[in-house]
Formats: C-alpha cells, sequence, structure tokens
C-alpha cells in the first residue's frame, strides 16, 4: 500500500509542479491588476500543494518527484501558443490545467490508504477546486475582456 500511495502522491505532485511551472509562464503576460491577483494567489496554492506533497512522500519514507515531466512538457507547449496571444490566452491555458488538475485528483484519489487518503480528500481535493474556481471565475469576469 505504500508503494501506492507513494506513486500516486508523486503523481499529484508531478501534476502540481507542472501547474506552478505554468502559472510562473503565463504570469509574465498578466497585465490587469485583478488577474494579476488571482493568478498569484492560485500560484501560490499550488506552491503550497507542492511543499505538501513532499512533505507527505518522505513521511512515507518516499523520494518526491523533483520534475513535473511529461506533464511539464505538455503545460509548456500548451502555454507557448498563449504566450504569442497574450492574457486572455493564458488565462484560458491555465483554466485547462485546473480542469485537467481537478480531473486527476478526482480520478485518483481513491487509490490511496489511510491517511494518504484522507489528505488528499481533506486538503487536495478542497484546495485543487478553490483554485478551479477561481480561475473560471477569472476567466468569466466581463472586466477582463
Amino acid at each position: 500500500m505504500a508503494n501506492t500511495d507513494i506513486e500516486t502522491l508523486n503523481s499529484f505532485l508531478r501534476g502540481e509542479l507542472s501547474a506552478v511551472e505554468t502559472y510562473r509562464q503565463a504570469s509574465k503576460h498578466i497585465k490587469s491588476d485583478i488577474a494579476r491577483t488571482e493568478v498569484d494567489a492560485c500560484l501560490h496554492d499550488h506552491e503550497a500543494r507542492v511543499d505538501a506533497l513532499k512533505e507527505r512522500i518522505e513521511k512515507l519514507g518516499g523520494s518526491p518527484s523533483e520534475s513535473s515531466g511529461v506533464w511539464g512538457v505538455f503545460a509548456k507547449v500548451v502555454q507557448g501558443g498563449a504566450d504569442l496571444l497574450g492574457e486572455k490566452i493564458a488565462i484560458d491555458a491555465l483554466e485547462q490545467g485546473e480542469d485537467h488538475g481537478l480531473a486527476d485528483y478526482n480520478r485518483d484519489v481513491g487509490k490511496l490508504h489511510g491517511e494518504a487518503r484522507s489528505f488528499a480528500r481533506q486538503q487536495l481535493l478542497p484546495a485543487q477546486k478553490q483554485t478551479h474556481d477561481r480561475l473560471s471565475r477569472l476567466k468569466h469576469n466581463p472586466n477582463l475582456h
């Protein structure tokens, strides 16, 4: 069970590392104050989840992933296209990433056991829903278009 938990938590960690990379790339293209505030808040939320996941993986005796792996490459490609088109497209790309992250958590939380499952259900999943909702509201904010 511990190995399965470590693998699943590392998968979540790679997703969070990818999110951090994507938010850092996108923040270069955010011009409006309202969008900057929301994007920065989401970035900090993802950074906090990276720290929490690393700590949990180490507590289980595992080695935290160092890179985002294939999702980081995907994030760079998606964000690369957004870089050419500006703030609105950057926000759209971030929301797509939030959709993907939420789907990953929902799909894989059931693979975890005991404390790891509680951690994911009580901390990770609600936090991911919060950043997802924040980006969705930002995307649909009429003051940004």
